[in-house]
């Protein structure tokens, strides 16, 4: 295959072109080539083509991508966890890779801060060989040093990409956070991470999950994933009604854990007025900068909240989302997410879909067939 298509993010706020690449001839060594199977939409990437992180461009978009290994680079045997590869296995792999030798890695231990982290589909340019480093492709380079896990048969391809990036983002937040034995706890958001922050919650002990979010469609998907109740916010539409549902629902005093998974400034305000005294409030859906939002630091002393912020994951957190998923398939059909398939020629249409909430999950599909 001497090219092939992509989907390439080459200015903010504008539709993605469909651009045709020449594939690298051999995998450096370390590296490899995967035919992608199907590449998710994350919210990030409705962030990413509105312009609100500062990227360089061209960009190909997807950064949660399953595909099939098409070519192995020399001394490429074994991926993350030791498990041999071959041509042909179904694989996965960490959107981002740390340097492991620089302040954050090496002396903090919070690789998720590298200084020099780089991410597929967010901060590797394609206008430079080897093109293909992001999902809205036919085909996907890994560099070496790619964190590459292999799938097992028994776990669906749609099981991964419906859990996306969230899973793992949502395991690392709530394990920074911790959640106790009969926690209360309230999720803000019912999309993607939302979802992923409602099943680790209930597998952490909580007795209570509440979900607040829109449209119907995605508050069905959390009764579906357990959530013991969920708040329209297109019904319950200010947020002094929603504060008080909450505390109706919390005997006067809020949540012991409130977990931000919105991405929109104001509902931080809203969310940290959720918490009882002493509670706990987690920062998780600003990937992105989607401005500021006026908010009293009283707030946080008067109620002696712990306001903790998480960003991304780790490798280790793959490993976990890939446990978890094989363990909890029938408690938690993240399968289902998919909701809508689209081939490579109508990317733009995928994200438009995701951009309006319309989709549980949007996904593309490179072997459908544009019609």
């Amino acid at each position: 295959m001497a090219t092939a298509k992509a989907s390439v993010l080459e200015q903010f706020k504008a539709p993605l072109v469909l651009r045709t690449f020449s594939v690298p001839a051999k995998p450096e060594p370390g590296a490899m080539l995967v035919r992608t199977e199907m590449a998710g939409i994350c919210g990030t990437d409705v962030h990413l083509w509105k312009g609100e992180l500062p990227i360089k461009l061209p960009v190909i978009l997807g950064h949660e991508t399953v595909g099939r290994i098409e070519q192995l680079g020399d001394g490429v045997e074994k991926d993350w966890s030791g498990e041999p590869l071959r041509v042909g296995d179904r694989v996965t792999w960490t959107p981002g890779t740390s340097c492991g030798v620089c302040f954050y890695c090496a002396e903090k231990r919070i690789p998720t801060r590298c200084t020099n982290r780089r991410a597929y589909g967010i901060t590797l340019q394609c206008d430079q060989a080897p093109h293909f480093l992001g999902g809205y492709a036919e085909l996907h380079y890994l560099n070496p040093r790619t964190n590459v896990f292999k799938l097992p048969d028994d776990l669906p391809t749609e099981s991964v990409i419906g859990a996306g990036c969230a899973l793992n983002t949502a395991l690392h937040g709530i394990e920074r956070t911790g959640i106790g034995h009969r926690d209360i706890v309230v999720v803000q958001g019912a999309g993607p991470v939302g979802i992923a922050a409602l099943a680790c919650a209930k597998t952490a002990g909580a007795s209570q999950v509440i979900v607040l979010g829109a449209p119907k469609h995605r508050l069905e998907m959390a009764k579906r994933f357990g959530a013991d109740c969920v708040i329209d916010i297109d019904q319950v539409r200010t947020p002094d009604e929603r504060i008080a549902k909450i505390r109706e629902l919390t005997r006067g005093y809020g949540a012991d854990v409130v977990l931000e998974c919105v991405g929109a400034p104001a509902a931080v305000v809203e969310g940290m007025e959720m918490c009882r005294d002493g509670g706990k409030y987690l920062i998780l859906g600003h990937y992105c900068d989607a401005g500021t939002t006026a908010w009293n630091p009283h707030v946080v002393t008067r109620k002696q909240l712990q306001v903790i912020g998480s960003w991304a994951s780790e490798p280790r957190h793959m490993k976990m989302a890939i446990e978890f998923l094989r363990a909890t398939q029938k408690q938690f059909p993240f399968a289902e997410m998919v909701s809508h398939r689209f081939p490579l020629e109508k990317a733009n249409e995928a994200l438009a879909t995701s951009a309006a909430w319309q989709s549980a999950k949007s996904v593309i599909v490179p072997s459908l067939k544009a019609s």
